[in-house]
């Protein structure tokens, strides 16, 4: 009871910090306000505002690239279900040696086993190639974005809110 009183806590904790960082779509997609940076020195500044005004948008595209990633890579989501799985049911349902015929079975031997098949399982489904994707495609889509969306009119106005 008290693990699912922490994972409600953390929900909701995570509830107010992240998702109220999200931006409404119609000001994230705001087609009006794309425009091609005069220069390098303004593209840095569009970067630096926008992945802060945009944070909570752009965590959710990470979010969904990564989903796309693991539906894609049907043996990566086979080889870490299988572990996940693996680990899960060990702890649950053998945390005492156990007698099967002549031979003792321990949570030793059964982790053996699991990395034994899940590791070459895991290797073989590329985890760092989908890695490398997503850290490619979200710092493409992150960086295009904020590089030629202008900040809004409340950009003009941090520097005095700071100050008071």
């Amino acid at each position: 009871m008290e693990i699912a009183m922490r994972a409600v806590d953390t929900i909701k904790s995570f509830r107010e910090t992240r998702l109220s960082a999200l931006r409404p779509p119609s000001e994230f997609f705001d087609h009006n306000r794309i425009s091609r940076p005069a220069d390098i020195n303004q593209a840095v500044s569009r970067i630096s505002y926008n992945t802060r005004y945009f944070s909570g948008n752009y965590g959710l595209v990470v979010a969904v690239l990564a989903v796309y990633a693991l539906i894609t890579n049907p043996l990566l989501l086979i080889s870490l279900g299988f572990l996940i799985g693996g680990f899960t049911a060990i702890n649950k349902w053998a945390p005492e040696p156990m007698q099967v015929g002549e031979h003792v079975v321990t949570q030793k031997s059964l982790y053996t086993g699991l990395f034994v098949i899940g590791l070459p399982l895991l290797w073989w489904s590329s985890p760092l190639g989908t890695f490398f994707w997503l850290v490619g495609a979200s710092g493409v889509l992150i960086f295009l974005h904020a590089s030629i969306i202008e900040p809004g009119v409340e950009s003009e106005y941090a520097s005095v809110q700071d100050g008071v």
